[in-house]
């Protein structure tokens, strides 16, 4: 006896029963996106109730939206919140650095000092003490400000300007940080007053956060945040390679600037307020591409989540472990780094076995 065969769905509605692939993945990158973003305010509600003194929620809630000027809601007005937010725009300035360095110089394991930012701005800053009698941190900001934009435009005539390469704009950015922390080193062993003055700094700090601060260092976090989201789609042409990116129809040379400007406002500012925070933009953005795969337009949004997630959390950590003192959040983000920064050099020796 025969049986008929159950009739055949057709391709519309084969579509329709089963969503296409990439639909799925767009929702779950979503889906996560928005997890994150919930966790980031989580750790936002401990940054500020924890600490060498912790306060209670409902304490938090008072002192955000009717600061009487007195008791917790001082602390947690006049100190906690100015220094989350600052571990707020500092984290968004690192991961987005980390992420376009990585995409710039096709290194996932490159990070935002490779460029010499960083040492620019501690030349600057040591400069500035030791020379000009600089004592105040807000007026740290411009000088190191100023020295990553001069040192960013050095490395980048150094790496060949328009015909710079990954590789002539890592090795050139290697040579300005080894000439300018020994600049740095040197003056700080001949002026025991500028070491005294800038070894808080140089540690990365989040506990000297104040309005002005903040208010100095957020135009260029917002202006670098935009213009590394906008250069996306040429960053994921760039990781393809030379050829294959002007096959695509990028403009390398535009997009090697850009990608450098969007690295030197976010880093420079990032580094300008708190010190040379390590690791950061190294580890957020490679852990990152676990989750999105290697499109640079779910990499950015999902490392400037994350990366103040794990500043603002190592900030809390080295507040309790060390009370009623407290750790550097740069010391913390180092220790937690080393072992990752190691295992992620390991897997990647191994993957090429």
């Amino acid at each position: 006896m025969l049986v008929d065969s159950p009739p055949e769905q057709s391709a519309d509605q084969t579509s329709a029963a089963s969503p296409p692939e990439p639909r799925k993945r767009h929702a779950l990158r979503a889906a996560g996106l928005l997890l994150a973003v919930g966790v980031l305010l989580l750790v936002c509600v401990a940054s500020i109730a924890i600490g060498a003194k912790s306060v209670p929620v409902a304490d938090v809630w008072h002192g955000l939206f009717q600061n009487s000027g007195t008791g917790n809601d001082v602390i947690v007005h006049d100190v906690r919140v100015p220094r989350t937010v600052l571990g707020l725009l500092v984290g968004v300035a690192l991961g987005l650095a980390g992420a376009v360095m990585q995409a710039l110089t096709r290194n996932p394991l490159a990070e935002p000092g490779l460029l010499g930012v960083n040492a620019g701005a501690a030349a600057a800053v040591v400069t500035a003490i030791s020379f000009f009698g600089v004592t105040s941190l807000s007026a740290y900001v411009w000088f190191a400000f100023f020295g990553a934009g001069v040192v960013s435009v050095v490395v980048y005539v150094l790496g060949g300007s328009r015909g710079a390469t990954p590789v002539r704009l890592a090795l050139a950015g290697t040579a300005a940080t080894a000439a300018l922390f020994g600049y740095v080193n040197a003056v700080q062993l001949l002026d025991s007053a500028a070491l005294d003055r800038l070894r808080f700094w140089t540690v990365g700090s989040l506990a000297s956060a104040d309005p002005a601060t903040i208010s100095k260092v957020a135009p260029f976090i917002g202006a670098g945040t935009l213009l590394a989201l906008l250069i996306a789609r040429p960053l994921n042409a760039l990781e393809m390679g030379d050829d294959t990116a002007r096959a695509l129809g990028a403009r390398l040379t535009r997009t090697r600037i850009l990608a450098m400007l969007a690295v030197t406002l976010l880093c420079g500012a990032a580094t300008a307020a708190c010190g040379p925070i390590v690791f950061i933009g190294l580890m957020v953005p490679h852990l990152v591409r676990a989750i999105t795969g290697p499109d640079m337009r779910w990499i950015l949004p999902y490392a400037a989540v994350l990366s103040p997630v794990l500043l603002l959390g190592s900030d809390v950590v080295g507040r309790v472990v060390a009370r009623p003192s407290e750790l550097q959040v740069g010391v913390v983000t180092a220790f937690i780094g080393g072992p990752v920064f190691i295992y992620l050099v390991r897997r990647k020796r191994m993957a090429q076995l």
